[in-house]
């Protein structure tokens, strides 16, 4: 019975300690720090990847800022449904749907910026 306690302890230990604890606000949706855990995962962008939480038409959204030249950044509701690519792109418009984000958006808050060089 002492071993299994051990083990159980052990295991538990170390889920705990492989879970990675990410340093944003604790409202932060689940799949947008998901998102953030699959930038940390890969190089570090140039810019480094960020994300934004704005009020934008009566809601939290969450934007994510384009990386590199042809790239569109993305925007995304607090279930990481995609709402649109305001900007971006090889136009540099995004895909047009969401043209008056950037006009009406509040509430700017920065949730995440890669600090890894």
């Amino acid at each position: 019975m002492k071993q299994i306690t051990i083990l159980i302890t052990f295991f538990s230990f170390f889920l705990i300690s492989s879970c990675e604890k990410l340093d944003v606000p604790s409202e932060t949706p689940t799949c947008i720090k998901r998102k953030i855990r699959q930038f940390k995962s890969r190089k570090v962008r140039n810019p480094p990847a960020s994300v934004w939480k704005y009020e934008y038409n009566g809601q939290s959204v969450y934007y994510i800022p384009p990386y590199c030249c042809d790239a569109q950044s993305e925007l995304y509701d607090a279930d990481c449904n995609l709402i649109c690519h305001p900007d971006g792109g090889y136009s540099g418009g995004g895909d047009e749907k969401c043209t008056d984000f950037f006009g009406k958006r509040t509430n700017e808050q920065l949730i995440w910026k890669d600090d890894r060089e």
